[in-house]
């Protein structure tokens, strides 16, 4: 079964009970304030950004966003925090190639699965990345 399909199956299953509740009182998002797990130490790129785009959210939100460095194990730290978090959308985290992608080959044991436990929000930056070798390495392509 696909995510989508998931999605879609629990979908009809939230409107179905939905129809069958007598009066359901809407709700507001946020109601409280957000916190933005850096799995990094402060002030370094993904920090950085973090931060940028916390103050927007709380702008934009009319919510305080709490930004929290939680640094270690190549970042698997504060990740393994936040896929074990409540999925209510009160805990993000600012992941990046390390921390959803190297992480599955690199930590036999990783507390949580990248592909599965996460729902991407948005791409908030894009870094250049290249490889170098000496100049005097014959490859010059990959």
């Amino acid at each position: 079964m696909t995510c989508l399909t998931r999605r879609v199956i629990l979908g009809l299953a939230a409107v179905a009970g939905l129809a069958a509740t007598p009066a359901v009182q809407a709700q507001t998002f946020p109601d409280r304030p957000i916190t933005l797990v850096v799995p990094f130490a402060a002030g370094g790129p993904t920090d950085i950004i973090a931060r940028i785009m916390a103050e927007h959210m709380s702008r934009t939100l009319g919510q305080s966003i709490v930004v929290e460095n939680v640094a270690g194990a190549g970042g698997t730290t504060g990740s393994t925090r936040v896929a074990r978090a409540t999925p209510d959308g009160y805990t993000l985290v600012m992941g990046n190639l390390g921390t959803h992608s190297a992480s599955l080959g690199l930590y036999p044991r990783l507390g949580y699965d990248p592909r599965t436990d996460f729902e991407p929000v948005i791409n908030a930056a894009g870094t250049p990345m290249l490889i170098a070798a000496h100049k005097d390495f014959p490859a010059n392509t990959l």
